[in-house]
């Protein structure tokens, strides 16, 4: 065990402790960890690392990478900018480098013993075991100091800590979200991970984000690498209006029951990875060119709004969900009623209006009435 001087605090009936660790029980209790996915194959870290003081070859191997963390990916900039900061800080010896408190939650029991005659004043005792803390606020600083480490010396150093003892899991993420959404404007495509995977155990937006990460990921995709996952990447289009699109979809009666709808969430991937295959076949040189909008946030949810429409014409031609072939024939119209030019940027998607209701219409009618009456 680590014995530490702490005061013990209580709000709302949650109990915690604000402690003082040493830079040295930082390194050794506290793991670093990242949300992400194993086929995203990244280190956890994003940015240049060109003119840096930091290893990051040493830093990298200790920072975890799992689709059941919840921090963001750890950025070069603001480390090599910390690190930095530390040593001006240690050099000119006029300003603490770490004055607030890191927040922190602890795998295992703590123990409090109190003082006499003082039951908020005491020892704290941790579990001496690498990686028993998890960082909930302060990774950034941490991570910095983790770097830095070996420039200290014999250096007395101290970091302010708020402690709690196993705080459930999804307590920590809501913790997280709520300190980061405003005050460092989270990306709203983190919390759509968050809240699917971790928050609330969605699995409606679970399973939206399945869907929008294959679209996104694989090969066979007419939208790989368009979409932005977790805030991060080269794609022009984000993450999170997608997957809300895409949970209201699994969680209505769209499909007329629960039964189909559960069905339908079941087969959703093969099943949008397919249709907007045959979207990039019914609109070709939109899809294709670069002064469309057809790739838009409006525009792909639009064709995600209308897809109970395709599975009813699929269920009336007892066609599998997924079929490529008939989900070709189905849309075809499109072609003919809607065409390309519709989604030319400074055309008629200006003109003709470009909200999702206004193209959600469309589409239907075009299927409607594929011939062009409205008899």
């Amino acid at each position: 065990m680590i014995s530490v001087a702490a005061l013990r605090m209580q709000q709302f009936g949650v109990q915690f402790y604000q402690a003082s660790l040493t830079a040295k029980d930082i390194d050794k209790l506290v793991r670093f960890e990242v949300l992400s996915y194993g086929d995203q194959g990244a280190s956890g870290v994003r940015g240049n690392a060109r003119q840096s003081k930091v290893r990051w070859d040493f830093l990298e191997r200790r920072i975890a990478s799992s689709d059941k963390a919840y921090q963001r990916q750890i950025i070069r900039k603001k480390i090599d900018e910390l690190v930095g900061y530390y040593d001006q800080c240690r050099q000119a010896r006029d300003l603490p480098s770490i004055p607030g408190a890191v927040i922190i939650s602890c795998d295992e029991a703590l123990k409090f013993d109190a003082m006499p005659g003082e039951p908020s004043l005491g020892i704290l005792k941790v579990p001496e075991r690498e990686g028993i803390l998890r960082a909930i606020d302060g990774q950034h600083r941490l991570l910095a100091l983790h770097a830095g480490i070996e420039h200290f010396g014999d250096e007395s150093f101290t970091v302010p800590a708020i402690i709690f003892d196993r705080l459930p899991e999804d307590h920590v993420v809501q913790m997280f979200v709520t300190i980061n959404a405003k005050h460092t404007r989270l990306n709203p495509s983190h919390l759509v991970a968050l809240s699917g995977r971790q928050l609330y155990r969605d699995e409606n937006l679970a399973a939206a984000h399945d869907v929008v990460r294959a679209l996104s990921e694989r090969e066979d995709s007419p939208l790989l690498g368009e979409i932005k996952l977790l805030g991060v990447g080269h794609g022009r289009v984000a993450q999170a209006p997608l997957a809300q699109e895409l949970k209201k979809l699994f969680g209505a009666e769209a499909f007329g029951s629960v039964k189909k709808t559960n069905e339908f969430r079941d087969e959703a991937t093969r099943f949008f990875v397919n249709y907007f295959k045959q979207v990039a076949v019914v609109f070709g040189a939109a899809w294709n060119g670069r002064k469309y909008s057809i790739k838009s946030a409006s525009a792909l949810r639009a064709f995600i709004r209308v897809a109970p429409d395709i599975v009813r014409h699929l269920d009336q031609q007892h066609a599998d969900l997924a079929d490529f072939r008939a989900i070709g024939r189905i849309i075809a119209p499109w072609g003919r009623r809607i065409g390309d030019l519709r989604f030319e940027t400074d055309g008629a998607w200006k003109r003709s209006g470009s909200t999702v209701d206004q193209l959600v219409k469309e589409l239907r009618l075009a299927l409607q009435y594929p011939e062009g009456s409205i008899g």
